[in-house]
């Protein structure tokens, strides 16, 4: 290996350099600061986990995401965190226990062996929070809502909101008892608005289910969707209905709340169907090919850890929300440039300011006052009148 190259770092893994890193790490608290407002707890998951438990209730595209390695000490595979919503489904479930609904949240670098995307970020930042223990299309609206608050925080402009249930197709999918083959192409047919292809995979089923199944694939648009669906799928199962009728609940409230936001709905996008059970939705800014936050209903995740708990919640990646953004970040005030001495009444000095808040930068041997620039200095400690105080900065 050349020299040069053991300096390069891998596709879709990058440093964040100062002042860039100041700003992400400003926009994390703030944001966390929004949550806890909001009523929502922190907690701080494990970056390695063993894979039995990091997967549990997993996707298969999680498990293709995890970076997996094994532990020296046990000679058990264990990965490196790819999504850290699994982790706090559960603690909640299994760690806290509580009764009641539960508010967490969370920020922190996830790894992923495949990039979500073509050009994205292999090393997110991934900022969320989850609501557990309410089955109720409340929970689904709150944490919308404190997404969106987020992304007004981040001043994020024209953001669109996609919204869609789940549980429409499964109802569907369950009443024409689709083998897992068939529900599978169709599955990827229905993301791809593939007609025809929809049409044939539907063929043989009755002709009433076969007409519901394939109006998914063109139930997209805005607000009229959800009217024309009531109409199309009226004679659905209950359960679709029931799906709907939340769709519905969730969309009133939503327009309510925030009148001016477009609401984009298709009943065919069922983003994260293996893992969401309810209402899915995600975040859109025009020019961005991918949603740039996301989340949904996963009631079942908890059964996996003992204890099943209704939950819902969204995620974002730090990175990609301070880059769209114009989050308002004080830049950090110039600092007091200190000499070079052993003398006790300048360290005295020096810690005093620091206890006030106010950066001091200490030359270090050999440094010269010249470098009080680059470190970004626009003040001096100076003796004056055997006194160690604060002047302007003269070289």
């Amino acid at each position: 290996m050349a020299t040069v190259d053991r300096w390069l770092l891998p596709d879709g893994i990058e440093e964040v350099l100062p002042p860039e890193a100041a700003r992400i790490e400003a926009a994390r608290r703030q944001v966390l600061d929004l949550f806890q407002c909001w009523g929502y707890e922190f907690v701080v998951t494990p970056h390695i986990e063993y894979l039995e438990s990091l997967l549990t209730g997993a996707g298969q595209d999680l498990d293709l995401r995890t970076f997996k390695v094994t532990d020296p000490q046990s000679g058990r595979l264990m990965g490196f965190r790819a999504d850290i919503t699994p982790q706090v489904a559960r603690i909640d479930a299994h760690t806290l226990r509580r009764e009641g609904p539960s508010r967490l949240c969370y920020a922190g670098s996830v790894l992923h062996a495949q990039p979500r995307a073509l050009s994205t970020s292999r090393s997110p930042i991934q900022l969320g929070a989850e609501l557990y223990g309410d089955a109720s299309p409340a929970s689904d609206v709150e944490v919308i809502s404190l997404m969106l608050d987020m992304l007004e925080l981040a001043r994020v402009p024209d953001v669109h909101m996609d919204l869609g249930h789940v549980g429409i197709y499964r109802g569907l999918a369950r009443a024409a008892e689709l083998s897992g083959e068939v529900e599978q192409q169709l599955f990827d047919a229905l993301q791809r608005k593939a007609v025809d292809e929809v049409a044939a995979l539907t063929d043989n089923l009755p002709a009433a289910l076969a007409s519901m199944l394939r109006a998914l694939a063109e139930l997209c648009g805005g607000r009229e969707v959800l009217e024309l669906a009531q109409a199309c799928l009226v004679d659905a199962p209950a359960d679709v209905h029931a799906a709907l009728d939340e769709l519905v609940s969730i969309a009133d409230e939503l327009e309510l709340r925030y009148p001016e936001l477009p609401l984009y709905f298709d009943l065919g996008e069922l983003r994260g169907y293996r893992y969401h059970t309810g209402a899915v939705f995600a975040a859109f800014v025009p020019g961005v090919g991918q949603s740039i936050a996301q989340g949904g209903r996963y009631d079942d995740i908890g059964a996996d850890f003992g204890r099943a708990r209704p939950a819902t919640g969204f995620s974002t990646d730090l990175k990609t929300l301070v880059s769209l953004g114009d989050m308002q970040v004080d830049e950090p005030a110039p600092g007091v440039w200190a000499p070079d001495s052993h003398d006790i009444y300048l360290w005295q000095a020096v810690q005093r300011l620091r206890r006030e808040g106010v950066r001091v930068v200490q030359a270090l041997p050999g440094q010269e006052i010249a470098a009080a620039a680059e470190a970004a200095c626009d003040r001096q400690l100076q003796l004056c009148d055997g006194r160690w105080q604060v002047a302007p900065l003269a070289f």
